[in-house]
């Protein structure tokens, strides 16, 4: 069975950092890509950032490059998204998925069941 376990989330003021961790299981990392989505209240859910482990390929949102950084660590089998100078716009439930990569992001097949960041002013 697939699974996909977020963890990390909190409440931090604006221009701290959090880093959020997705721990998988039920396949062989690299199997997938995986990546990081965000749903803040009233708004549809967006990609934030992907990574293909096998070859190394990221892909960022415009508005999170240069602050977030995804990482992948095979030995144990989790990704992490390094999220630093946090703004009120990245207020969201954070989702890490699993699925086929396909253009500048994925196409999910599993989804782990969220992990709320909120950041204050």
């Amino acid at each position: 069975e697939v699974q996909l376990v977020e963890s990390g989330g909190g409440l931090v003021p604006a221009g701290e950092s959090l880093r959020l961790s997705c721990a998988v299981s039920g396949f062989t990392f690299g199997d997938y890509a995986i990546a990081w989505f965000r749903q803040a209240p009233g708004k549809e859910r967006e990609g934030v950032s992907c990574l293909s482990d096998n070859d190394g390929i990221t892909y960022y949102k415009d508005s999170v490059k240069g602050r977030f950084t995804i990482i992948g660590d095979s030995a144990k089998n989790t990704v992490y998204l390094q999220m630093d100078s946090l703004k009120r716009e990245d207020t969201a439930v954070y989702y890490c998925a699993a699925g086929t990569m396909y253009g500048g992001g994925i196409v999910p097949e599993f989804w782990g069941q969220g992990t709320q960041v909120t950041v204050s002013s």
